[in-house]
């Protein structure tokens, strides 16, 4: 987002964003239609509070909220600090909690942009074959998982997960307009990738949900994800970060991931 902007012309690009009119947030803001009009067209100057309530109401993130802030003549309130940052340990710990007590499946957790944060021990069991370079901080995800020096020619339903994929970074996409994730999808658009789909008996039986089947040495792991997020966030890095679990679909699965992580050493207690 362009911050030379003024206020009322980024406050018009969210709220013709969110597909709404003028009447439509002047009634869930509680404010005039003829004041949210004069603030879009620079007649009138909006107070904090009016900027932080036109936020709340279009479901602003909060990194773009301390934009609005500023191109308004205020000061950022949310603060943004590495998930490492003391005022975030509970956090953290939480995060590596969650992670750990999730083996022997995997789990993962990846900020806004899909670079990955922290993982549990399994995914690097998982990760065999793919070019080192893809594995080099920051690693981000959807690069990992469909470039096709990734985790690609090992997906067995690539055409179906890739789908899944370009379809949530586009709702991404839609919600916070990040350029980053724009720049993300068009070149992962642009993999080239072959139309294969593999299906289960048990899936097609009961298709509750897109799996992700990885073909492995120990055969074609299936897996349905959750994603979590942290509720009423205050902190930028808090409330860009999600945590996704893997669980697996079928038994053949799960008995073969306790036979992968048998091998590791005891886990160790989260921080």
């Amino acid at each position: 987002m362009n911050m030379t902007k003024p206020i009322g012309e980024l406050l018009r690009e969210w709220r013709q964003r969110r597909h709404l009119s003028q009447l439509d947030l002047s009634l869930e803001a509680d404010v005039s239609s003829k004041h949210l009009s004069f603030v879009e067209t620079g007649r009138a100057q909006p107070s904090r509070e009016m900027v932080l309530r036109l936020a709340e109401q279009l479901a602003v993130p909060l990194r773009e909220r301390n934009l609005l802030l500023t191109a308004a003549g205020y000061a950022p309130i949310f603060p943004e600090r590495s998930l490492d940052d003391p005022a975030l340990l509970a956090v953290r710990r939480v995060v590596d909690r969650i992670l750990l007590g999730h083996e022997p499946y995997p789990a993962l957790a990846i900020d806004r942009h899909w670079t990955l944060m922290a993982a549990n021990r399994v995914i690097p069991l998982l990760l065999s074959g793919v070019a080192p370079e893809l594995l080099q901080p920051p690693v981000n995800v959807i690069r990992l998982t469909l470039h096709p020096a990734g985790l690609a020619p090992r997906i067995g339903n690539l055409t179906e997960w890739r789908t899944h994929l370009l379809a949530r970074l586009r709702r991404d996409i839609d919600i916070t307009a990040d350029p980053a994730l724009i720049r993300l999808l068009q070149e992962v658009t642009d993999y080239p990738h072959p139309d294969r789909a593999m299906h289960s008996p048990d899936r097609d039986a009961i298709p509750v949900a897109v799996p992700f089947e990885l073909i492995t040495p120990a055969g074609t792991l299936s897996f349905f994800s959750t994603t979590t997020v942290f509720g009423t966030p205050v902190d930028i890095t808090l409330s860009e970060l999600a945590l996704e679990t893997f669980f697996p679909t079928d038994s053949a699965t799960a008995d073969a991931l306790r036979a992968i992580v048998g091998d590791l050493p005891a886990a160790q207690s989260a921080r």
